[in-house]
């Protein structure tokens, strides 16, 4: 009997050893509850990256993929082990801030045999500007990149001139600190203000603007930009999932609309984030 036929959720020529490695699966080979949300999650975001990936190694017969705020690295090994390792070219760079994250990473790509995974200890921002890395990445993913890490990774994928981004933020704080401060000057000013007076409407919609803000800001430099779900809400809240794809068009409005948006709410300050 084949592991697919005994845990049907898992793919077929997926590593249970690797599942097992990121507790994924029990030591048995049993998915439990969280597991199996975890791996569904992953899957469902596989879906979205394969055919980018497909798409590339057709065209170029090779990719570069960074994968930022890695964390565990589940999406990097999951890539690999379904797509690259039955491929002789293709290398995946997880970048990831916590030092015993890395190290287990490496570790365990030494033991799986994944020797195109790299794993450096550092933050987005740091590896902007680390010349050893390719001058180019055709993929930038980065899933829940807490804060600005993933303004980060935009800012890297623009620098390395991705084809592809694929993004789903996390705990979006900048934008609400700045709705925030201005909050009393906007009330006198704007009816809209009264969308945010209430704290807690005040953190939904400071995530809501920073995501409109990063779309209009991929817009702007030639990017077609998809947003939808990443899984079911009962899954995560934290479930916004956006694709982009270079096609070196810039929507001929896109920088005005940020600029109008940035001056309704009062978020002036935060241009150079998002130009």
């Amino acid at each position: 009997m084949s592991n697919t036929e005994k845990t049907p959720e898992i793919r077929e020529g997926q590593s249970v050893e690797l599942l097992k490695a990121l507790h994924i699966l029990t030591r048995d080979g049993k998915l439990n509850q969280d597991s199996r949300r975890k791996l569904k999650q992953v899957y469902h975001l596989y879906n979205f990256i394969e055919p980018l990936l497909a798409e590339v190694m057709a065209d170029k017969g090779d990719l570069t993929l960074a994968d930022h705020g890695a964390g565990k690295s589940y999406l990097g090994f999951i890539l690999y082990d379904l797509f690259l390792k039955a491929r002789d070219t293709g290398h995946i760079y997880g970048i990831e801030t916590r030092p015993e994250l890395v190290s287990r990473s490496v570790s365990l790509a030494q033991q799986l045999d994944f020797p195109r995974m790299h794993f450096l200890n550092m933050s987005v921002e740091a590896s902007r500007q680390m010349d050893s890395l390719p001058a180019q990445f055709d993929i930038v993913t980065a899933l829940h990149a807490c804060n600005t890490a993933t303004d980060d990774a935009i800012r890297f994928a623009l620098d390395k001139q991705a084809r592809f981004m694929v993004l789903v933020p996390c705990c979006q704080a900048e934008v609400a600190s700045v709705l925030k401060k201005h909050k009393n000057q906007s009330l006198s000013r704007s009816p809209l203000a009264e969308l945010y007076r209430h704290p807690i409407h005040t953190r939904e919609l400071g995530s809501q603007l920073t995501n409109v803000l990063r779309c209009l800001q991929l817009e702007a430099h030639g990017y077609q930009v998809t947003v939808t779900e990443l899984v079911g809400w009962e899954h995560s809240m934290k479930n916004e999932l956006i694709i982009a794809r270079h096609t070196g068009q810039p929507r001929g409005n896109a920088r005005e609309r940020m600029a109008a948006l940035l001056a309704e709410f009062s978020l002036e300050e935060l241009a150079a984030r998002f130009a």
